[in-house]
């Protein structure tokens, strides 16, 4: 009953109160028989006065009384500051207001913090990992010149090789470099999308030709599934959409089991199509699955860089599925297979 009392309804209550309080002592005073009605009539007036005066004297030291409380703890709250000329709403729970505010920006601090620890943390492991992707080429560049510096230059049986070795690394970085720069602009939004219409199954014909060699030395079989490669329009950027799936099944293809196979498929979701690239390879563990497409985060390091790439390719993959207002997930099993699954919005 009086859990959700505003402050005008406190001030009636304590008026009340207070007066009924004062009419008792006064009827215990007194002899309550020898009242006529004048005299009632009078202590009902004078009741009504002393009410009026009370609520109101109440109200002022009660509005006065919350308010700077209230405003000490806005203070703290907002970064704006408050006006002093503020007013309460005598009608309004003011305390439960206050309580649910301080609530919730608690929880929104509580955010920015958790946040803001991710961060720390992603920017520590960022930094890490490229100073480890790039120390590796370069280094095995440094190696192969002061050997040909030294005296290697003159030697036929290696001189040629050793170039060729320094060339393949000063490629890596530079793969390591426009895939940086490419992650870059599609967060910044610096990359515009080219939106056209396209048919999506011909699109993907394309790549499966162009990686038809690479999955062959594995002895894969790449191709559509079964049921489920029926043609659809979409509305995207079709040479970023190109890179995603090329991204996709040449991952599917460089972790894939000799023998096995890799199969797009299509899926009518209304206004949607569901497209999905599912191998039958080595699989993923549950654990890595939340950091899959973080920059540089490779679930088997000595493996990952023996198959080549920069370690960035499933997080280019995230940025162009997210700047289409898409989003893209994977549902694996180890020594079961793969499934990545991203939607593309209908022509």
């Amino acid at each position: 009953m009086f859990k959700n009392l505003t402050i005008r309804a406190v001030a009636s209550l304590t008026s009340v109160v207070i007066l009924l309080l004062v009419l008792l002592l006064y009827l215990i005073h007194i002899n309550i028989p020898a009242l006529g009605g004048a005299r009632w009539l009078s202590i009902v007036i004078l009741l009504g006065i002393a009410y009026v005066l009370i609520f109101y004297t109440m109200m002022f030291f009660l509005d006065k009384f919350i308010y700077r409380k209230i405003k000490v703890i806005y203070k703290v709250i907002h970064k704006s500051k408050v006006s002093t000329g503020k007013k309460i709403d005598s009608d309004e729970n003011i305390i439960q207001n206050v309580e649910r505010e301080v609530a919730e920006w608690a929880a929104d601090q509580q955010r920015q913090i958790d946040t803001l620890k991710a961060l720390e943390t992603y920017r520590r492991d960022f930094v890490g990992n490229i100073s480890h992707e790039l120390k590796t080429p370069i280094f095995n560049i440094q190696g192969y010149l002061h050997t040909l510096l030294e005296g290697g230059l003159n030697d036929a049986t290696i001189n040629l090789k050793y170039l060729e070795r320094a060339a393949a690394n000063v490629e890596r970085l530079q793969n390591i470099v426009q895939d940086l720069d490419t992650i870059s602009k599609l967060e910044s939004g610096a990359m515009i999308l080219d939106i056209t219409a396209f048919d999506i199954r011909m699109l993907v014909q394309e790549v499966l030709e162009h990686l038809e060699m690479q999955a062959a030395k594995k002895k894969i079989l790449i191709g559509f599934k079964e049921g489920a490669d029926k043609s659809f329009k979409v509305k995207a950027d079709r040479e970023a959409i190109r890179q995603v799936f090329i991204n996709l099944i040449s991952n599917a293809i460089k972790y894939g089991n000799p023998g096995g196979y890799v199969r797009v498929s299509f899926y009518d979701m209304h206004a949607y199509v569901l497209i999905e690239i599912a191998d039958n390879g080595i699989g993923i563990s549950e654990k890595h699955l939340p950091h899959l497409f973080d920059r540089f985060y490779r679930v088997e390091k000595s493996r990952s860089r023996a198959e080549g790439g920069t370690g960035l390719g499933l997080s280019i993959v995230k940025h162009i599925v997210e700047a289409h207002k898409q989003t893209i997930n994977v549902r694996s099993t180890p020594q079961l297979g793969s499934t990545f699954g991203f939607t593309l919005e209908k022509a």
